[in-house]
């Protein structure tokens, strides 16, 4: 039977003339160049091919992703077999194990649903696997139903380990907040340079009254984000927002007073909380103006943009 890498039945017949005849594709794949027999791409094609022959079906793709890993889609074979699914060229997909078509029962579930809409079915040669029968289809909806019961099990575990970190006022993410470091019991630990900066930046607003006339003072002065980057109002705005600095922990539903992480004392907090909020209490209140070098700032870059602009249309 010749199989690479597409088959036509004898004497020039189109594949699916008759009601009962399935058009096959199959699909393999290794994950090294080094698999031993049984495992090795081709003879992954055999077996599927005998299959097919015993099934009556007449295969007309064959795909081969070798060394490739099955975590996902991004495989150039599979996402050739995709379009050809899509396009409705074949009718059932063989596969010799399901961990060839996907590493994941979750990826391959969402996978047969998706199949399930181009009205092609999956077969494994190796397994119960069989969504071209109702008793296949029906062994396949108790296979996703164990996967999301699993999922389901999964994530309350999770939730349950978020939880009882947060009750021991540890920090879920990887990095921490400005003013601090995690350590490695995973709670925060002040930073005495970072923490003096967090003060400086609540002293500056209390000042300036302006949160891009912050971000530009520290600029000027060569201060960088915990990221390395410059600073913006928005930046700005996430600190002065952030009531860990005032010992005030919360994370998911645990919420709790922890004074080892307070930096700032309440009533300067609160000073620049009331500042912030002030256009809304106060519809008379104006904004502050804009600072000369902003001011500078801002004309270049619509200069800027409208000289880009004209440049582009007098181009075109």
């Amino acid at each position: 039977m010749n199989l690479d890498p597409r088959v036509s039945k004898p004497d020039g017949e189109t594949s699916g003339d008759t009601e009962s005849e399935r058009r096959a594709a199959i699909y393999a794949r290794t994950s090294s160049t080094s698999q031993k027999f049984g495992y090795s791409i081709d003879e992954q094609v055999r077996q599927c091919a005998q299959r097919c022959q015993m099934m009556d079906w007449s295969v007309v793709f064959v795909y081969k992703d070798e060394a490739v890993s099955g975590k996902d889609t991004d495989r150039p074979m599979f996402q050739q077999m995709l379009s050809k699914a899509e396009a409705g060229l074949f009718d059932v997909l063989v596969f010799w194990k399901l961990d060839r078509f996907s590493r994941s029962i979750m990826h391959a579930v969402n996978l047969e649903k998706q199949f399930r809409e181009w009205d092609v079915a999956l077969y494994s040669a190796t397994e119960q696997i069989d969504t071209t029968t109702p008793a296949g289809r029906f062994n396949f909806r108790n296979i996703a139903n164990a996967a999301e019961f699993e999922r389901d099990m999964i994530k309350q575990r999770t939730q349950m380990g978020h939880a009882a970190r947060a009750l021991e006022h540890k920090w879920p993410n990887k990095t921490a907040p400005l003013g601090y470091v995690k350590t490695d019991n995973g709670k925060l630990s002040v930073h005495p340079k970072e923490a003096a900066l967090v003060r400086h930046i609540f002293s500056e607003y209390t000042e300036q009254r302006s949160m891009p006339s912050v971000a530009e003072i520290l600029n000027n002065e060569q201060w960088s984000t915990k990221q390395g980057n410059n600073w913006t109002a928005d930046a700005v705005g996430k600190i002065l927002r952030n009531q860990i600095y005032i010992g005030e922990y919360s994370v998911g539903e645990i919420e709790s007073t922890v004074k080892e992480y307070q930096i700032l004392s309440q009533k300067l907090f609160d000073e620049v909380t009331e500042i912030r909020m002030r256009f809304k209490k106060d519809t008379q209140s104006t904004r502050p103006a804009m600072g000369k070098e902003r001011k500078k700032q801002r004309v270049k870059d619509v200069t800027s943009q409208y000289s880009d602009f004209y440049e582009s249309s007098i181009s075109e």
